[in-house]
């Protein structure tokens, strides 16, 4: 039952926007894999609530234990209470975006809290304490004691504050294979969205890699890991608003194929450009089964073939689902 909704949340947006395309089974990740989360944080009546906020409403959820969560995650929510009802007195809330990386975990918070000496002393012996990599407040790193960084590929990848990566290390893997399949005959690839390089690490063994990305931080540790690392084809980059300047087409007939993972918002712009170039190949992932489809039917449209469509479940008993597609060009 559970598998055939979340392909019926697929299948529903397919139909809305006319497209007829099979479904391959969801790829489903194990439970304690999600290295990533963002939780709310509530000091009321001397206690800390710390969890998600319940469906349509700003009441926190409090958790004890995650069976979603990697266990490094799970183990650190004792303390992060105590840090909080510390830091939080006598009232107040915060938001927490916890990441596991290679080098441990990173925090980062955002809370009304200023980064004074009584702060920084205090979040600097909790790093110590529960051996934190990194601790940021509102983007600005405010404890340091190890350089957040993970595996892309051949890449380590030293990671900026709150960086966006895949939410588990076995879904990225599933989705990286996808798009290197979809692109293996691509000699020449754009990876638009390209974050920190998920995707463009692992094109860049077999082919030349052009990452496009608006947030200068993650396109730069893109850029030194590129650097460092032997063994890749030619890795270039560029800051772009792909929402408000997407690559034109004579932009993109330079490449013989794509790579699309965009945000919840889709590449509509971008899509409808690819529709009247001469591209050949497209490897999209999305986040966002209703705007994916609206994108798919913008290149549909444009006469490209939607050739594979896998779900991917790395948001375990939830109702998001992530889609890897392929298309081609005659």
């Amino acid at each position: 039952m559970y598998r055939a909704l979340k392909r019926e949340i697929v299948r529903k947006a397919l139909d809305h926007h006319g497209i007829a395309a099979d479904v391959e089974d969801i790829v489903e990740v194990p439970p304690g894999t999600r290295r990533r989360a963002t939780m709310k944080a509530k000091l009321e009546g001397g206690r800390v609530h710390l969890g998600f906020h319940a469906a349509r409403t700003h009441d926190i959820v409090d958790l004890e234990e995650c069976p979603v969560l990697t266990p490094s995650l799970t183990a650190l929510l004792p303390g992060l209470r105590d840090m909080l009802a510390d830091m939080l007195a006598p009232a107040g809330d915060a938001e927490l975006r916890l990441t596991a990386t290679d080098a441990g975990l990173d925090l980062g918070l955002r809370w009304r809290r200023p980064n004074d000496t009584a702060t920084l002393g205090a979040l600097a012996k909790w790093a110590a304490k529960f051996k934190i990599a990194r601790i940021s407040a509102h983007g600005e790193t405010v404890v340091s004691l190890a350089t957040p960084s993970v595996r892309l590929g051949k890449a380590r990848v030293d990671l900026p504050p709150e960086t966006f990566l895949q939410p588990t290390r076995e879904g990225e893997a599933v989705l990286q294979g996808f798009v290197i399949e979809t692109l293996a005959k691509a000699k020449k690839v754009a990876d638009l969205f390209c974050g920190c390089g998920t995707f463009s690490f692992p094109l860049a063994e077999k082919a030349r890699v052009h990452a496009v990305e608006l947030e200068k931080p993650m396109l730069e540790a893109l850029a030194a890991a590129a650097k460092a690392t032997p063994g890749l084809k030619p890795v270039t980059t560029e800051k772009r608003n792909l929402f408000k300047r997407p690559l034109t087409e004579f932009e993109l007939n330079a490449y013989d194929g794509v790579c699309l993972d965009p945000p919840r918002a889709g590449a509509f712009e971008q899509a409808k450009v690819l529709a009247r170039s001469k591209l050949k190949r497209i490897a999209y992932v999305s986040c966002d089964a209703d705007s994916f489809a609206r994108d798919a039917r913008v290149l549909i449209e444009g006469g490209y073939t939607l050739t594979r469509l896998m779900p991917v479940d790395q948001f375990l008993w939830s109702s998001h689902i992530e889609l890897a597609a392929g298309f081609v060009r005659p």
